[in-house]
């Protein structure tokens, strides 16, 4: 029950720090994806059904808050959750680079999906000016932001995990 809380609390925290204070520290017009970060963080350290459902409501935010339509959002990001549970037993606590290299790729995915789906089917066909101009700011931005973001997340984590082992004992 703590871990939920914990969790709900911080996709909260990061929901509103994304939409709110980073807007107004935008770099190259674009802010770090807070909410993706999240859900690639819990879905390598917990696995498939925790980066899923952590996907699923930070999507769900984005398309309540954000969205026309109710379910988009929600999906590429439980999508994507899901995915980076795969790789949840080839990671470890100390390595970086696992998780530097699937916040590249999911923001990368997230952000052709994006393109696709908002723009594309639009006959919004200028695919070079989104990649300049939003997918590569908002790629770099959001890896220097996981840098420091991600071992604050992982200490909770491994908190959540000792506070659990504790009751079972």
């Amino acid at each position: 029950m703590k871990r939920c809380i914990t969790i709900g609390i911080i996709i909260i925290i990061c929901f509103l720090c994304q939409s709110t204070l980073f807007q107004y520290l935008k770099l190259g017009g674009v802010v770090p994806n807070f909410l993706l970060i999240i859900t690639m963080s819990f879905g390598l350290m917990r696995g498939r059904n925790e980066g899923l459902l952590v996907g699923f409501f930070s999507g769900l935010l984005i398309d309540i808050f954000f969205g026309t339509v109710l379910g988009p959002y929600a999906f590429i990001y439980m999508t994507l959750g899901y995915a980076n549970g795969f790789f949840h037993r080839i990671y470890y606590v100390e390595d970086v680079l696992l998780p530097m290299l699937m916040i590249t790729i999911n923001d990368f995915l997230y952000n052709i999906i994006i393109y696709v789906v908002f723009f594309l089917l639009k006959n919004k066909l200028l695919f070079s000016d989104y990649m300049v101009h939003i997918i590569l700011p908002e790629m770099i931005y959001t890896i220097l932001i996981t840098l420091f973001f991600y071992k604050l997340l992982v200490r909770i984590n491994l908190r959540l995990k000792r506070i659990k082992e504790a009751d079972n004992i």
